[in-house]
């Protein structure tokens, strides 16, 4: 799959391959309302990848609906839609704006500030991810928890998604960092600090999986963090991925997930594995 944030909110990548071949495109995520992002800079390269703070920025899920949606159908793609909110009652407000919108599941990317515990990331409390999934029971598509890497308590909150009805984990997403520009001597990204993705967080990525998968053995987790090659994808699955999302590899290559997806199914032709189920989790012996 794509990962949201990295491949736009509608069939923006359809000029670079069929997106009806990948398992699905995750969109970029959505508020239930238009929501303008962070200030520029945005972006920043880095040796082993980049750090961002674009700040969801986004249409809202009406927009979305109208103005997206029947592009991504039109290409055959195999939708997942992402939605955040600052609030549990903005998440469920966004499920009710999807109230019968065909999709293949909805992504609950947790990962963002909760205006009402002092902006503590939902991702980063138990309590918090299991009412954002309770708040969102209406959909009656699968729901995943997209969860953060950055707390010491990730089989905790992972647990706390399942119990409260999650039907995947999607593990992890961004690590906190920042970049100082030191000719202009002040944080090189318009908000300060921001979320380092690409190869440099793979390793944080693959251990977040194992451990999620230790705790949850029979819980499906998508897997995405660094991803730039089928090698790298191989191992989040033998850690205990089910599958995989490609991300920053797309920003500078746009037809990664492509040619990561026929490099999966070439390890899996030369090792003799019919499945990757056959693989996934092995690495726990």
């Amino acid at each position: 799959m794509t990962a949201a944030g990295t491949s736009g909110h509608g069939a923006e990548l359809a000029a670079y391959g069929p997106l009806g071949e990948l398992g699905a495109v995750v969109v970029k995520s959505l508020s239930a309302d238009p929501w303008p992002g962070n200030p520029a800079p945005r972006l920043r390269p880095t040796s082993t990848g980049m750090i961002n703070s674009v700040g969801l920025q986004g249409p809202g899920l009406r927009a979305w609906i109208a103005d997206d949606l029947p592009a991504l159908r039109a290409a055959g793609a195999t939708t997942v839609v992402s939605i955040w909110g600052r609030s549990v009652e903005d998440f469920a407000r966004a499920a009710e704006l999807l109230a019968g919108v065909e999709v293949a599941a909805v992504e609950l990317n947790v990962s963002c500030p909760n205006l009402e515990d002092r902006s503590r990331m939902f991702a980063h409390s138990a309590q918090a991810t299991a009412e954002v999934v309770g708040a969102t029971s209406s959909l009656g598509v699968p729901r995943w928890v997209k969860l953060s890497p950055n707390t010491s308590e990730l089989t905790e909150i992972a647990a706390a998604a399942v119990a409260a009805g999650a039907d995947g984990l999607v593990v992890a997403n961004t690590v906190l960092g920042m970049v100082i520009d030191i000719e202009e001597r002040r944080p090189a990204l318009g908000n300060g600090g921001g979320g380092l993705s690409g190869p440099g967080i793979h390793a944080v990525a693959v251990r977040a999986i194992f451990e999620t998968h230790a705790a949850l053995p029979e819980t499906p987790i998508i897997g995405v963090g660094g991803i730039s090659s089928g090698d790298d994808a191989i191992e989040m699955v033998m850690a205990g991925a089910s599958a995989v999302q490609v991300g920053t590899a797309s920003l500078a290559e746009p037809r990664a997930p492509w040619r990561i997806q026929a490099e999966i199914r070439r390890w899996l032709e030369r090792h003799d594995v019919e499945s990757l189920a056959e693989v996934r989790g092995v690495a726990h012996g």
